[in-house]
């Protein structure tokens, strides 16, 4: 009896533990950025941004469409900000670190930013794109594309084929130069 009781105590214990875990997701710290000061936050439906050209083909519509909307956090670095924008910088670090859905797409460094792509789904089959950006001159930031069973290849497709409205563009522009 001693031993079930040990047993049960045991598994009450990881259980507990485990549903405890304090692991911060993208989505929460994209929630929670909102309303955060400093920061600039905007959810863009893709059809916003996104248009295919006339003559593109239904593959191209249909990747559109399996696009649903880009969110964007962004902290412009200041000389008053500089603890925060270390600590934003390592808590996104963490999250992309710790949580395994995210594989590294890319890596690239230039002009003292740092850029890091990840994708979570499958390889075939993306149901997230994010870019997760950094640098000592400008901030710290991170755009994700949320969609749903996106291919990737076909995703570059419409990136050739495709329109960018540059209004909306200008606008997204002016909000994270602080105007």
């Amino acid at each position: 009896m001693k031993k079930l009781t040990l047993l049960c105590s045991l598994v009450f214990l990881v259980v507990f533990a485990t549903a405890c875990k304090n692991e911060k997701s993208l989505q929460s710290y994209l929630v929670e950025a909102n309303d955060k000061a400093g920061f600039s936050s905007i959810d863009v439906p893709v059809s916003s941004v996104l248009s295919p050209k006339a003559d593109v083909s239904e593959d191209v519509k249909e990747t559109i469409k399996s696009i649903k909307k880009i969110n964007v956090v962004f902290l412009k670095k200041t000389q008053e900000n500089e603890t925060v924008y270390e600590t934003e910088k390592a808590t996104l670090k963490n999250i992309f670190k710790d949580n395994k859905d995210y594989k590294t797409l890319s890596s690239m460094k230039m002009k003292g930013m740092n850029v890091n792509l990840y994708y979570s789904g499958e390889t075939d089959s993306i149901d997230e794109i994010v870019a997760f950006g950094y640098s000592q001159d400008v901030g710290v930031g991170v755009a994700r594309l949320l969609g749903e069973n996106m291919n990737p290849a076909k995703i570059m497709e419409v990136i050739n084929d495709i329109k960018m409205d540059s209004s909306n563009l200008q606008g997204f522009s002016a909000i994270f130069k602080g105007k």
